[in-house]
């Protein structure tokens, strides 16, 4: 079927016809006999291959070719349909950006790009509504989204306050709408400014979907120089960094309209100076990447801020510092275990730490004492213990300190004693401690009666003495689903994983704390009775900001070795130690309270949304637990401020509106045991932080700088036009209007005429005639 112009042959009322067919043939059919017809001509041609005279064979072939022809026409019953057609007109839509960029100067000194936009539609808008005879037009201004906008508001200059410009996504939304109305063209008038999908420029996969929209674009560029401006335009480092290893930020600055200047760039982590660099600025070079190193020294989640000094005359001051959030990590465990004297429990354990490539471990143990063979101090270790560096400096860098029944009494000339309340201090400041018992530990080394008594989970009181029995641990209520007895996962497999353990030969005598103390007791040997209760054999305190374990016994070695022999597996021994090293490091999987923003860093503006991971003391669901939320900002002050219940999960949602751009840690806080208000003044409160940073600039003012190279690809890649504002409206190229057929249709036969069969009869018979005649049958 084809089109043809209107002729005379219309009717009234139809002002469009097509010739068609009616035949009822199936598709093969109607192929087959167009074989047939061209076989019969070809078999014409070649029975008249010794014809000598040219013009005969022509004229017989061409007879042959006739009579076909109209054969063929009659089978395929040619008629003409008449159609009443109209024409709908396209869309041209116009596009203004209306993002905060519009808000920068055209160039230095001169009048907003916005401004710059309006007065261009003010010259030409008579220009683009002359078009309206051939294609419909649009009005929009757009920057992360399109919006319909009044033509005559654009003129007289549109808000610019928007936080985005996504040019691809302006063009496909319309292109996607007009109610099915084909779009014929786009004029688009804008900085090229884009932070979006064309943010790296018009890649092949933009410019494959910028062809696919089928309509030429006519771009026009506003702003041709960039205002004076100094910007952190990129900030590269990992998502995460290890604790003490030098950590590269790399830092890219833009710098436009300065001279030979040097500007300095400081790192901190929340308001504390951590690395500073400087950069020499070049006249013509506007790109310079600058790396900031730092150590960390602690874990946790920091939000760290780049910043440069703000110029006279600078368009935009908030793109002078960028935050970023980085996670710190352990890359291992740093573990001391000071041992007093070798012993199977200290064998499997420095064994233990030794085999796990998670741990860093640093071992000392005594030999022997001065009651043992008189010498001087430094014959007693096969080195000299380094009491004043191990307790002094490097303290703080140890993650968990483990004593294996030591004391420190024997040896007074080492001063050790001296250094127990540094050690407190260190529990207190958010290290792991752990003590294991033997005749050295606990009652009979009278730690009670020293600071370390103060982070203690146990009462370590004098002449309690150790009991030679064969104590069999039995879970305690607090202890069933603590993550450091938790040897199977569920109650029931748990319990009875710890009842097939082998009884140990000896415990500690110690007494729990009493209640408000933070200290729970996990383990307990009913066969040991101190003061009418089971004696604690497994005890967990939270001290401070860090944590403290007991094991009173040094017999914990049976958990791996016996229980190797009676059922093949020493997991639990295993698992019970790892379980207490993450515990005491904090490892964040086992915190009763977990925060974590929905984004490391938010646009200017938006809320903070927070998700609070709640788990009672027994490390189930905290459902209807009370959470509170906290931003404080650097100064340790704090800004906002939100409350929430906990979900059946244990779950909580918070929305926190920071005052302003910075750097904000995040504090959670919840009371595990506390399901009603107001909660007892005992009930203890976990705490969950983080960070998150609140960005000075979005991405419209981190570059200040136009791109009408941007603009001039677009157009090129789809056949448009591009042209600056200050040479005005370039012509505006239209595809093809659409016509579609609307109203009514009429076939109208001619495959029946008498001419045709006439034709038909007319050159079959001069055909017969002429091979007659010429002596060929």
């Amino acid at each position: 079927m084809f089109g043809l112009r209107p002729g005379p042959l219309l009717e009234a009322g139809y002002n469009d016809w097509r010739l068609t067919s009616l035949a009822p043939w199936p598709g093969w059919a109607l192929a087959l006999f167009a074989a047939a017809a061209v076989l019969a001509v070809a078999l014409a041609w070649r029975g008249l291959a010794g014809e000598p005279r040219p013009g005969r064979r022509a004229a017989l072939v061409a007879l042959r070719a006739a009579s076909a022809l109209l054969a063929l026409a009659l089978l395929l019953e040619p008629a003409l349909r008449l159609l009443q057609t109209s024409r709908v007109k396209s869309r041209l839509a116009v596009l203004v950006d209306g993002s905060r960029s519009m808000r920068f100067p055209v160039e230095p000194g001169g009048p907003s790009r916005a401004a710059a936009a309006a007065e261009l539609l003010r010259r030409h808008r008579g220009e683009l509504e002359r078009l309206g005879d051939r294609v419909a037009l649009e009005w929009h201004t757009f920057d992360r989204e399109l919006t319909p906008a009044d033509p005559a508001a654009l003129a007289r200059g549109g808000p610019a306050d928007g936080g985005r410009t996504d040019l691809l996504g302006a063009l496909k939304a319309a292109a996607g709408g007009g109610g099915g109305r084909k779009l014929a063209g786009a004029v688009v008038i804008s900085d090229g400014a884009d932070n979006a999908a064309l943010a790296e420029g018009l890649t092949p996969a933009a410019r494959a979907e910028l062809r696919a929209l089928g309509v030429p674009i006519t771009a026009v560029a506003v702003g041709s120089a960039a205002p004076k401006d100094l910007a952190v335009e990129r900030v590269a480092v990992d998502d995460f960094a290890f604790v003490r290893n030098t950590v590269t930020v790399e830092v890219t600055l833009t710098a436009r309209g300065f001279g030979r200047e040097e500007v300095p760039v400081v790192l901190r982590r929340e308001g504390a100076v951590v690395a500073r660099g400087a950069v020499r600025l070049e006249p013509g070079k506007e790109r310079y990447t600058l790396p900031l190193s730092f150590a960390p020294d602690t874990t946790g989640t920091f939000v760290f801020t780049v910043a440069a000094p703000v110029y006279p005359g600078e368009a935009v001051a908030e793109n002078n510092a960028r935050s970023f959030v980085l996670r710190v990590i352990r890359d291992r465990v740093r573990v001391l275990l000071v041992a007093g004297r070798p012993s199977w429990d200290e064998r499997f354990l420095r064994t233990l730490l030794k085999q796990d490539p998670n741990v860093d471990l640093i071992s000392f143990f005594i030999l022997r004492t001065a009651s043992d063979q008189p010498g001087s101090q430094d014959e007693l270790s096969l080195i000299p213990f380094p009491v004043a560096e191990i307790f002094g400096e490097q303290l703080r860098t140890f993650d968990a300190v483990i004593f294996l029944n030591f004391a420190y009494q024997p040896y007074r000339s080492l001063d050790i004693e001296r250094f127990l309340p540094a050690l407190r201090d260190y529990v207190k400041g958010g290290g792991g401690f752990a003590m294991v018992g033997g005749e050295q530990s606990f009652g009979d080394a009278r730690y009670g009666q020293t600071a370390l008594a103060e982070v203690l989970p146990v009462d370590a009181a004098d002449g309690l003495g150790i009991a030679e029995t064969q104590a069999r641990p039995r879970l305690t209520a607090e202890g069933r689903r603590h993550p450091v007895t938790s040897l199977a996962a569920g109650e029931a497999p748990n319990e009875a994983a710890w009842a097939a353990l082998p009884p140990l030969p000896d415990l500690n005598r110690t007494r729990p704390l009493p209640p408000g103390q933070g200290a729970r007791v996990l383990l307990e040997a009913p066969a040991v009775q101190v003061e009418g209760r089971a004696a604690p054999l497994v005890a967990v305190r939270e001290a401070g900001s860090g944590r403290a374990l007991a094991l009173a016994t040094d017999a914990s070695w049976t958990w791996g070795f016996v229980a190797a022999e009676e059922s093949g597996s020493s997991r639990a021994y295993q698992r019970f130690w790892n379980n207490a090293l993450r515990w005491l490091v904090r490892d964040p999987s086992l915190t009763p309270v977990q925060v974590e923003p929905d984004r490391p860093s938010v646009e200017p503006g938006e809320p903070v949304g927070l998700s609070v991971a709640v788990r009672t003391p027994d490390y189930g669901p905290g459902a209807g637990l009370p959470v509170h939320g906290e931003l404080v900002g650097e100064d340790g002050k704090t800004v906002a401020r939100g409350d929430a219940v906990a979900g059946p999960d244990g779950t909580a949602r918070l929305e926190l509106v920071p005052p302003g751009p910075g750097a904000y840690k995040v504090v959670a806080t919840a009371r595990p045991r506390c399901r009603q208000e107001p909660c007892p003044p005992d009930a203890p409160v976990e705490t969950a932080t983080g960070a998150v940073a609140v960005r000075a600039s979005g991405p419209e003012d981190a570059d200040a700088a136009p791109r009408p190279e941007l603009l001039r690809a677009i157009a090129e890649a789809t056949g448009g036009a591009f042209s600056s504002a200050d040479r005005g409206l370039p012509p505006v190229h239209l595809a093809e209007a659409e016509v579609v057929e609307v109203g009514r249709r009429k076939d109208v036969p001619i495959w029946d005429r008498g001419w045709f069969l006439a034709a038909l009869v007319a050159s079959l018979g001069a055909e017969w005639t002429l091979r007659r005649r010429w002596g060929y049958w």
